[in-house]
C-alpha cells in the first residue's frame, strides 16, 4: 500500500491518495479542497481514480469532491446515515465557512460492508458522534484505518456542530476503533498518523 497524504484547505485536512502496488488504480479519501492539487498528483503517477471515499460530510472533507470528479472521475462513496449532512450546507458547516457545498454520493454504505476497490478491501465501520453518519475505512490486510475526525493522535473529533453527539463519539472510539489490533495504523482527518496501541495508552478519551 502506497499512501500519499496531502494537507488541503483552510483547516489543514488530510486527504489520502491510496495506491496498491502492481495496479494503475487508486482511491482518494476526503478530498477536502484543492482538487487540482489532488488531481495533479494522481495524473503525475499515471493512476486511474476508482473511487472517492468520504469519512463524513463536513465541508473541510468534501469541498474538493465535485471538481475532483470532473478532473479524474471516480464514484463517490459515503455512509448512508450521512446523506442529509452531505446535501445540506448548514449541516455540513459550509454555510458557516462562508460558502455552500452540497454532495450527493452515488454509493451509500452500510456498517460492516466490505468495499472492494482498486486492489483493496475496506471494511466500513460506522462511527457516529462527530457527525451522525461518520465512518472509518479499515483495510485489514494492510493494517490501516482511515478514521476521518473520529479519532486523532491523543484526541477525538469535536461534537458541537450539527448532528454531533459526545456519548456516541466516545462509544465509537472505545468500542469500534480501539478494539482493533494494536498494530493497526490510524490515518486521521487532521494531524499525524498514530496507532491503536498508542491511542489506547495515551488518548485521554480512551
Amino acid at each position: 500500500m502506497e499512501i500519499i497524504m496531502l494537507t488541503v484547505g483552510q483547516v489543514c485536512t488530510n486527504c489520502y491518495i491510496i495506491h496498491q502496488e502492481g495496479t494503475n488504480s487508486c482511491v482518494v479519501i476526503d478530498p477536502g479542497d484543492e482538487a487540482k492539487k489532488i488531481a495533479d498528483q494522481i495524473r503525475k503517477n499515471g493512476w486511474n481514480c476508482e473511487g472517492i471515499l468520504l469519512t463524513h460530510g463536513h465541508f473541510d472533507h468534501i469541498t474538493g469532491v465535485s471538481d475532483l470528479v470532473s478532473y479524474v472521475g471516480g464514484k463517490v462513496y459515503a455512509y448512508r446515515e450521512e446523506l442529509d449532512v452531505l446535501k445540506d450546507p448548514h449541516l455540513n458547516a459550509s454555510a458557516m465557512a462562508g460558502y455552500e457545498v452540497a454532495i450527493e454520493p452515488e454509493m451509500l454504505l452500510r456498517d460492516g460492508e466490505k468495499l472492494e476497490i482498486a486492489g483493496f478491501v475496506f471494511r466500513v465501520i460506522y462511527t457516529p458522534g462527530h457527525t451522525k453518519g461518520g465512518c472509518c475505512y479499515y483495510e485489514e490486510k494492510e493494517k490501516a484505518l482511515f478514521s476521518g475526525d473520529t479519532i486523532f493522535m491523543e484526541s477525538i473529533g469535536r461534537t458541537d456542530l450539527p448532528t454531533g453527539n459526545t456519548a456516541q463519539l466516545l462509544d465509537s472510539v472505545r468500542n469500534k476503533v480501539l478494539v482493533l489490533p494494536d498494530d493497526v495504523k490510524i490515518y486521521p482527518g487532521h494531524g499525524p498518523e498514530t496507532t491503536v496501541a498508542y491511542e489506547a495508552a495515551n488518548n485521554p478519551y480512551a
